[in-house]
C-alpha cells in the first residue's frame, strides 16, 4: 500500500503572496522572504492544549481542565466553551464534522477515559461513551466521515485497544485481538497530540507507537486486521518512539517523535515510506515532533520547544523561526490545518494561527 502514491490532491494550492505561488518556480530567497508570521492568539495561560481542528473558519483547541475555546471568524475572536461536568479531564483529541459538530475525547484511566459531543457548536454537550474497561486509556481518535471512525487505546491483555464505529460514535466494536499483532516489550501509545492514529482514503488507516521501540501499525480495512512494521526513529528509550502521523498531498505517510524526556534531543525524528522501505527524513533534527500538518507543499512539523516547515511535501525542512522576541522558536503540541490556515497550539495557552489565505 505504502508504494503505491496516489496522485489525488488532498491540499489545496494557495498563495504566499499576490505573486508568489508554490507551484511556481520562485528563488528559495524570495519564498522565505515572504513567508507570514504565527499570529498568537489571546487565551487562558493556565490551560495546555493537546487537540486542535479546523474547518474553514471554524477553529477549535481543546485541552486540560475541560477547556474547549472556539473561534467561528478564522481567530479574531474565540468563545469558552469549555464542559462544566462531574469529571476533570484532558481532552487530548478533537474531530470536527463541521462548523457546529464535534466530538472530543478525555483520557484516564477506566471510566476517566470519555467522548462527548456537541452539535451547536459547544453551547451544550452530551456524553458519548465511556470506557467501561479498568485497565482502559483512550489515546486517540479518527474519523472518515461522520458515520465510521476508529478509536486506539492503550493494550489491555497484550493487545491494543482498537475499536470500531459505524453510527458516528454512538457504539463502538472492538477488533478482535487476533486481527492485531501482540505489542512488544515495554511498547505503547502517546496520547500527546491527538494524532497518533490517522486515517486515509479507501479504508486505510494507520496508528504510530513507541516505548523501546518504533513502529507503525497498518490497516487497509476500515481497521477490521492489522499488521505492524518497524520505522527507524530514536527508540532508545521507554518514553522514545513514534508520537504521530500524518499524510502530504501525494498521499504519503510520514511517522514523527522522538523523546519528551529529551525534548531537544539530536536523534531521527521523522520517517517515510520511500523506495519500499521506511526512510529517516533529514529535519535538521531539532528535537521530539508531536505533530504534523500538510497543505499543498507546504508541510509543518512542530514540537513544544520549536517548529519546522517544508515546501515540498515533507521532503526537506528548515526551522521556522518566529520575529517576536518572547515567542521565538517556541512550538506546540499539536497541529491542525484547512484552505491553507495552520493551527497550533501547546502549553500554558499557547495557540497561534499561521496563515497563507487572501
Amino acid at each position: 500500500m505504502f508504494n503505491n502514491i496516489k496522485l489525488a490532491l488532498t491540499g489545496m494550492i494557495f498563495t504566499l503572496t499576490c505573486t508568489i505561488t508554490l507551484t511556481t518556480s520562485v528563488s528559495f530567497a524570495d519564498t522565505i522572504a515572504n513567508l507570514p508570521q504565527w499570529q498568537y492568539q489571546d487565551l487562558p495561560k493556565t490551560t495546555s492544549f493537546r487537540g486542535s481542528a479546523v474547518i474553514e473558519d471554524s477553529l477549535w483547541v481543546t485541552g486540560s481542565n475541560n477547556s474547549v475555546f472556539v473561534s467561528q471568524n478564522g481567530g479574531k475572536t474565540w468563545q469558552d466553551k469549555s464542559l462544566t461536568i462531574e469529571l476533570t479531564t484532558d481532552f487530548r483529541d478533537i474531530e470536527l464534522f463541521d462548523a457546529n459538530t464535534a466530538i472530543v475525547m478525555g483520557i484516564g484511566s477506566g471510566k476517566d477515559s470519555v467522548l462527548y459531543k456537541t452539535i451547536n457548536g459547544g453551547n451544550s454537550w452530551s456524553l458519548l461513551y465511556e470506557n467501561q474497561d479498568e485497565q482502559g486509556f483512550f489515546d486517540a481518535i479518527a474519523f472518515w466521515d461522520k458515520d465510521n471512525g476508529l478509536l486506539l487505546g492503550d493494550p489491555v491483555d497484550g493487545y491494543y485497544v482498537i475499536k470500531r464505529t459505524i453510527d458516528g460514535g454512538k457504539t463502538w466494536r472492538r477488533i478482535q485481538a487476533q486481527n492485531i499483532p501482540k505489542i512488544l516489550t515495554n511498547e505503547s501509545a502517546f496520547a500527546a497530540s491527538g494524532n497518533s492514529i490517522i486515517v486515509g482514503e479507501h479504508g486505510d488507516a494507520w496508528f504510530a507507537t513507541g516505548g523501546d521501540s518504533a513502529s507503525i501499525y497498518t490497516s487497509e480495512d476500515f481497521g477490521e486486521t492489522w499488521q505492524r512494521q518497524s520505522v527507524p526513529l530514536y527508540n532508545e528509550t521507554s518514553t522514545a518512539g513514534g508520537y504521530s502521523l500524518a499524510i502530504n498531498h501525494l498521499q504519503q505517510v510520514f511517522i514523527i517523535g522522538g523523546d519528551y524526556k529529551q525534548r531537544a534531543g539530536n536523534y531521527a525524528n521523522m520517517a517515510t515510506f520511500h523506495n519500499d522501505q521506511w526512510a529517516i527524513v533529514d529535519t535538521g533534527q531539532h528535537g521530539l515532533r508531536t505533530a504534523m500538518r500538510c497543505e499543498g507543499l507546504v508541510c509543518i512539523t512542530t514540537g513544544k520547544n520549536s517548529n519546522d516547515i517544508s515546501f515540498d511535501g515533507g521532503l526537506s525542512w528548515r526551522i521556522l523561526a518566529n520575529t517576536s522576541a518572547e515567542k521565538n522558536n517556541h512550538g506546540f503540541y499539536t497541529l491542525a490545518s484547512n484552505q491553507g490556515l495552520f493551527l497550533g497550539a501547546g502549553a500554558k495557552g499557547n495557540v497561534a494561527i499561521y496563515s497563507f489565505r487572501q
